[in-house]
Protein backbone atom coordinates (compact mmCIF):
# COMPACT_ATOMS: atom_id res chain seq x y z
CA UNK A 1 0.00 0.00 0.00
CA UNK A 2 1.46 3.70 -0.75
CA UNK A 3 -1.63 5.72 -0.22
CA UNK A 4 -3.38 6.69 3.03
CA UNK A 5 -7.03 8.20 3.65
CA UNK A 6 -8.29 10.66 1.77
CA UNK A 7 -8.89 14.16 3.10
CA UNK A 8 -12.52 14.27 4.52
CA UNK A 9 -15.09 16.56 2.31
CA UNK A 10 -17.02 17.73 5.54
CA UNK A 11 -14.83 20.82 6.22
CA UNK A 12 -15.26 22.66 2.71
CA UNK A 13 -19.77 21.65 3.04
CA UNK A 14 -19.47 23.50 6.07
CA UNK A 15 -18.32 26.84 5.12
CA UNK A 16 -20.61 26.59 2.09
CA UNK A 17 -17.36 25.76 -0.92
CA UNK A 18 -17.68 23.11 -3.47
CA UNK A 19 -17.84 19.79 -2.36
CA UNK A 20 -14.73 17.64 -3.67
CA UNK A 21 -12.45 14.78 -2.53
CA UNK A 22 -8.55 15.01 -2.72
CA UNK A 23 -8.20 12.76 -5.91
CA UNK A 24 -11.11 15.03 -7.70
CA UNK A 25 -9.09 17.68 -7.51
CA UNK A 26 -5.32 16.57 -7.89
CA UNK A 27 -6.87 15.14 -11.37
CA UNK A 28 -8.68 18.06 -12.79
CA UNK A 29 -5.24 20.12 -11.60
CA UNK A 30 -3.50 18.11 -13.07
CA UNK A 31 -5.55 18.19 -16.26
CA UNK A 32 -5.48 21.97 -15.99
CA UNK A 33 -2.00 21.86 -15.88
CA UNK A 34 -0.52 19.07 -17.96
CA UNK A 35 3.06 18.22 -18.92
CA UNK A 36 4.62 17.99 -22.40
CA UNK A 37 5.25 14.33 -22.12
CA UNK A 38 4.29 11.43 -19.69
CA UNK A 39 4.25 8.09 -18.75
CA UNK A 40 1.73 5.35 -16.96
CA UNK A 41 3.34 3.47 -14.02
CA UNK A 42 0.46 1.86 -13.13
CA UNK A 43 -1.39 4.58 -11.03
CA UNK A 44 1.49 6.73 -11.17
CA UNK A 45 2.01 9.45 -13.88
CA UNK A 46 5.18 10.42 -15.40
CA UNK A 47 4.71 14.06 -16.35
CA UNK A 48 7.87 16.31 -17.65
CA UNK A 49 7.84 19.65 -19.28
CA UNK A 50 11.55 20.64 -19.49
CA UNK A 51 11.87 21.29 -16.01
CA UNK A 52 8.70 24.34 -16.11
CA UNK A 53 7.34 24.10 -12.95
CA UNK A 54 7.41 20.91 -10.28
CA UNK A 55 3.35 20.55 -10.96
CA UNK A 56 4.69 19.80 -14.91
CA UNK A 57 7.83 17.66 -13.97
CA UNK A 58 6.80 15.27 -11.10
CA UNK A 59 5.16 11.98 -10.58
CA UNK A 60 1.14 12.40 -9.83
CA UNK A 61 -0.06 9.32 -7.46
CA UNK A 62 -3.25 8.59 -7.97
CA UNK A 63 -2.93 4.39 -7.05
CA UNK A 64 -0.92 2.28 -7.01
CA UNK A 65 2.45 1.88 -9.59
CA UNK A 66 1.84 -1.88 -10.10
CA UNK A 67 4.97 -2.42 -9.10
CA UNK A 68 7.12 -2.74 -6.16
CA UNK A 69 8.34 0.59 -4.58
CA UNK A 70 11.79 0.37 -5.09
CA UNK A 71 11.34 -1.18 -8.42
CA UNK A 72 9.00 1.66 -9.31
CA UNK A 73 11.35 4.38 -7.51
CA UNK A 74 14.08 3.09 -9.67
CA UNK A 75 12.40 3.33 -12.61
CA UNK A 76 11.13 6.81 -11.79
CA UNK A 77 14.74 8.12 -11.25
CA UNK A 78 15.66 6.35 -14.26
CA UNK A 79 13.17 8.08 -16.12
CA UNK A 80 13.52 11.44 -15.15
CA UNK A 81 17.36 11.15 -15.05
CA UNK A 82 17.10 10.55 -19.13
CA UNK A 83 15.36 14.06 -19.38
CA UNK A 84 18.06 15.82 -17.12
CA UNK A 85 15.62 15.96 -14.77
CA UNK A 86 15.53 15.37 -10.84
CA UNK A 87 12.73 12.96 -9.69
CA UNK A 88 10.25 14.52 -8.00
CA UNK A 89 6.72 12.86 -6.67
CA UNK A 90 3.62 15.26 -5.72
CA UNK A 91 2.41 14.52 -2.85
CA UNK A 92 -1.19 15.41 -1.36
CA UNK A 93 -0.59 15.52 2.41
CA UNK A 94 -3.04 12.81 4.31
CA UNK A 95 -3.53 10.98 0.76
CA UNK A 96 -0.38 10.41 0.29
CA UNK A 97 1.02 10.35 4.01
CA UNK A 98 1.76 6.27 4.02
CA UNK A 99 4.07 6.45 0.71
CA UNK A 100 5.48 9.98 1.97
CA UNK A 101 6.92 8.42 5.13
CA UNK A 102 8.30 5.29 2.78
CA UNK A 103 10.01 7.43 0.83
CA UNK A 104 11.48 9.41 3.40
CA UNK A 105 12.86 6.50 4.77
CA UNK A 106 14.67 6.04 1.90
CA UNK A 107 16.16 9.68 1.75
CA UNK A 108 13.43 11.43 -0.29
CA UNK A 109 13.10 15.15 1.34
CA UNK A 110 10.44 17.40 1.02
CA UNK A 111 10.10 21.06 -0.76
CA UNK A 112 8.11 23.51 -2.21
CA UNK A 113 5.10 23.36 -0.24
CA UNK A 114 1.84 24.37 -1.40
CA UNK A 115 -2.01 24.77 -0.55
CA UNK A 116 -5.04 24.01 -3.28
CA UNK A 117 -7.67 26.59 -2.50
CA UNK A 118 -11.40 26.36 -3.35
CA UNK A 119 -14.45 28.71 -3.82
CA UNK A 120 -17.62 29.21 -5.23
CA UNK A 121 -17.16 30.72 -8.92
CA UNK A 122 -20.55 32.80 -8.83
CA UNK A 123 -19.41 35.74 -6.73
CA UNK A 124 -15.94 36.18 -8.51
CA UNK A 125 -18.50 37.67 -11.75
CA UNK A 126 -20.66 39.50 -9.29
CA UNK A 127 -19.83 42.67 -10.80
CA UNK A 128 -20.24 44.58 -13.31
CA UNK A 129 -18.54 43.97 -16.92
CA UNK A 130 -14.86 45.66 -16.59
CA UNK A 131 -13.77 46.36 -20.25
CA UNK A 132 -10.04 47.37 -19.62
CA UNK A 133 -9.72 42.94 -19.24
CA UNK A 134 -8.86 41.76 -22.12
CA UNK A 135 -9.65 37.82 -23.25
CA UNK A 136 -7.30 35.77 -25.65
CA UNK A 137 -6.52 32.17 -25.92
CA UNK A 138 -3.01 32.09 -26.05
CA UNK A 139 -0.19 34.17 -24.02
CA UNK A 140 0.63 36.54 -25.97
CA UNK A 141 4.34 38.64 -25.65
CA UNK A 142 2.11 41.18 -23.73
CA UNK A 143 1.17 38.79 -20.99
CA UNK A 144 4.14 37.17 -20.69
CA UNK A 145 6.17 40.05 -20.40
CA UNK A 146 4.34 40.27 -16.92
CA UNK A 147 4.31 36.43 -16.09
CA UNK A 148 6.58 36.23 -13.11
CA UNK A 149 8.03 33.00 -14.19
CA UNK A 150 9.44 34.17 -17.84
CA UNK A 151 12.61 35.27 -17.90
CA UNK A 152 14.83 37.55 -20.08
CA UNK A 153 14.03 35.33 -23.30
CA UNK A 154 10.44 35.23 -22.33
CA UNK A 155 9.37 31.64 -22.20
CA UNK A 156 10.05 27.99 -23.77
CA UNK A 157 8.37 26.49 -25.94
CA UNK A 158 7.50 23.92 -23.29
CA UNK A 159 6.61 26.61 -20.61
CA UNK A 160 4.01 27.64 -23.32
CA UNK A 161 2.81 24.70 -23.92
CA UNK A 162 1.82 23.73 -20.70
CA UNK A 163 0.19 27.37 -20.23
CA UNK A 164 -1.63 26.33 -23.29
CA UNK A 165 -2.73 23.06 -22.59
CA UNK A 166 -5.83 22.09 -20.46
CA UNK A 167 -9.44 21.44 -21.50
CA UNK A 168 -10.41 25.28 -22.42
CA UNK A 169 -7.86 27.87 -21.23
CA UNK A 170 -8.78 31.58 -20.93
CA UNK A 171 -5.67 34.24 -20.68
CA UNK A 172 -6.32 37.84 -19.50
CA UNK A 173 -4.76 40.74 -19.49
CA UNK A 174 -5.01 44.11 -18.76
CA UNK A 175 -3.31 47.49 -20.36
CA UNK A 176 -2.34 50.71 -19.16
CA UNK A 177 -2.48 53.96 -21.44
CA UNK A 178 0.70 53.52 -22.79
CA UNK A 179 -0.29 49.83 -23.99
CA UNK A 180 1.80 48.14 -21.15
CA UNK A 181 0.31 45.31 -19.07
CA UNK A 182 -0.53 45.81 -15.62
CA UNK A 183 -2.46 42.89 -14.83
CA UNK A 184 -2.70 39.08 -16.08
CA UNK A 185 -4.63 35.63 -15.09
CA UNK A 186 -4.99 32.32 -16.20
CA UNK A 187 -7.76 30.11 -16.07
CA UNK A 188 -8.79 26.83 -17.48
CA UNK A 189 -12.25 25.09 -17.63
CA UNK A 190 -12.57 21.67 -16.83
CA UNK A 191 -16.68 20.52 -16.21
CA UNK A 192 -17.71 21.57 -13.36
CA UNK A 193 -14.04 23.19 -12.34
CA UNK A 194 -12.63 26.43 -13.43
CA UNK A 195 -8.69 26.51 -12.11
CA UNK A 196 -7.32 29.87 -11.63
CA UNK A 197 -3.54 30.77 -12.35
CA UNK A 198 -0.92 33.48 -12.96
CA UNK A 199 -2.92 36.22 -11.30
CA UNK A 200 -0.16 39.00 -11.41
CA UNK A 201 -0.44 42.77 -11.00
CA UNK A 202 2.61 45.22 -12.18
CA UNK A 203 3.61 46.41 -8.34
CA UNK A 204 3.19 50.03 -9.54
CA UNK A 205 -0.71 49.34 -9.59
CA UNK A 206 -1.54 47.12 -6.76
CA UNK A 207 -4.16 48.06 -4.78
CA UNK A 208 -6.74 48.73 -7.04
CA UNK A 209 -8.84 45.96 -7.97
CA UNK A 210 -7.25 45.17 -11.01
CA UNK A 211 -6.64 41.30 -9.57
CA UNK A 212 -10.39 41.24 -8.94
CA UNK A 213 -10.89 42.43 -12.07
CA UNK A 214 -9.27 39.86 -13.77
CA UNK A 215 -10.71 37.10 -11.63
CA UNK A 216 -13.90 38.30 -12.27
CA UNK A 217 -13.99 38.25 -16.29
CA UNK A 218 -12.44 35.10 -16.12
CA UNK A 219 -14.86 33.91 -13.62
CA UNK A 220 -17.42 34.83 -16.09
CA UNK A 221 -16.07 33.28 -19.39
CA UNK A 222 -15.98 30.11 -17.41
CA UNK A 223 -19.32 30.34 -15.97
CA UNK A 224 -20.51 30.72 -19.92
CA UNK A 225 -19.07 27.58 -20.41
CA UNK A 226 -21.11 25.63 -17.40
CA UNK A 227 -18.53 25.88 -14.64
CA UNK A 228 -19.65 26.27 -11.19
CA UNK A 229 -16.64 26.03 -8.87
CA UNK A 230 -13.35 27.60 -8.95
CA UNK A 231 -9.97 26.20 -7.44
CA UNK A 232 -6.43 27.44 -7.68
CA UNK A 233 -2.73 26.34 -6.40
CA UNK A 234 -1.11 29.02 -4.44
CA UNK A 235 2.66 28.75 -2.48
CA UNK A 236 2.15 27.94 1.73
CA UNK A 237 4.41 30.90 2.74
CA UNK A 238 2.97 33.59 -0.09
CA UNK A 239 1.20 35.56 2.66
CA UNK A 240 0.36 38.30 0.45
CA UNK A 241 -1.04 36.26 -2.45
CA UNK A 242 -3.13 33.77 0.06
CA UNK A 243 -4.62 37.05 1.47
CA UNK A 244 -5.75 38.06 -1.92
CA UNK A 245 -7.62 34.99 -2.50
CA UNK A 246 -8.98 34.87 1.03
CA UNK A 247 -10.70 38.11 0.27
CA UNK A 248 -11.66 36.48 -3.18
CA UNK A 249 -13.59 33.90 -1.20
CA UNK A 250 -11.35 31.12 -1.14
CA UNK A 251 -10.23 28.56 1.35
CA UNK A 252 -7.84 25.74 1.87
CA UNK A 253 -9.20 22.46 1.01
CA UNK A 254 -5.41 19.97 1.30
CA UNK A 255 -1.90 20.85 1.52
CA UNK A 256 0.63 19.00 -1.10
CA UNK A 257 4.40 19.16 -1.23
CA UNK A 258 7.00 17.38 -3.14
CA UNK A 259 9.54 14.68 -2.13
CA UNK A 260 12.82 15.07 -4.01
CA UNK A 261 14.76 12.06 -4.95
CA UNK A 262 18.41 11.85 -3.24
CA UNK A 263 21.53 13.10 -5.08
CA UNK A 264 23.76 10.64 -5.54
Amino acid sequence: MVAGKVVPRTPARRRGLPAADVVELVTVAARGWPPVESEQLGGWTLRAAGGFTSRANSVLVLDDPGLPLQAALERVTAWYGERGLPARVQIAAEKDAILAGRLRERGWTAERHALIQVGALAPLADREPDERVLLHRAPDEQWVSLYNRADDGGLSDAARKVLAGGPSVWFATVLDEDGSPVAIGRCVVDGRWAGFAAIEVAPRRRRQGLAQAVTGELARAALAEGASAAYLQVERDNAAARALYERLGFADHHAYFYLRAPQD
